[in-house]
């Protein structure tokens, strides 16, 4: 036998070991994967919830058909009139400037017979209102003061290319 029959015979002989090897090691997974489901399978099995009760359709019907459909325009601009504009010739007044959830109602105060709202502006200044006064950026009219709190009449544009009043009040924070 010459060198390379030899290399042959040693190859074939290395690759059979190596192909045994693997099939043995294959065998070895599988009877341990094989030993864990019949173990499994002897275990007793958990209680299984029962399917939830179909409850049957019940029909629905619309009654809201011939009402205005919350998708068109139409409603609250149309409720004020077309009269409801901010007065653009106006004299602005000095509580004007600042936005109605930045001033604070702090009290009252009867001079008389009239009786006077305090409001707080955002640097702590204090200053006096009256019915018809106005505050806010948003014509904010001055409508009613009370001890608790000064109702505001707002114009505020409706989205639509019209305005809309709301209503609006300073609380007094105790």
């Amino acid at each position: 036998m010459n060198i390379e029959s030899r290399q042959r015979v040693v190859l074939c002989a290395s690759l059979l070991c190596s192909a045994l090897a693997v099939l043995s090691a294959c065998s070895s997974a599988d009877d341990e994967l094989q030993g864990f489901i019949n173990d499994t399978k002897k275990e007793s099995g958990g209680r299984i919830e029962p399917l939830p009760e179909v409850k049957p359709y019940q029909t629905f019907i619309y009654a809201a058909a011939k009402m205005r459909s919350p998708f068109m325009p139409g409603g609250p601009s149309g409720a004020n009139g077309p009269n409801v504009r901010p007065d653009i010739k106006r004299n602005r007044e000095f509580l004007e400037q600042y936005s109605l959830d930045t001033l604070k109602m702090v009290g009252t105060l009867k001079l008389g017979a009239l009786t006077y709202g305090l409001v707080q502006t955002k640097d702590g200044l204090v200053h006096r209102v009256l019915p018809g006064n106005y505050v806010g950026q948003s014509e904010g009219k001055i409508t009613e003061i009370t001890a608790s709190k000064i109702s505001v009449r707002e114009i505020v544009p409706d989205g639509l290319g019209g305005y809309i009043e709301r209503p609006a009040a300073l609380a007094l924070n105790d």
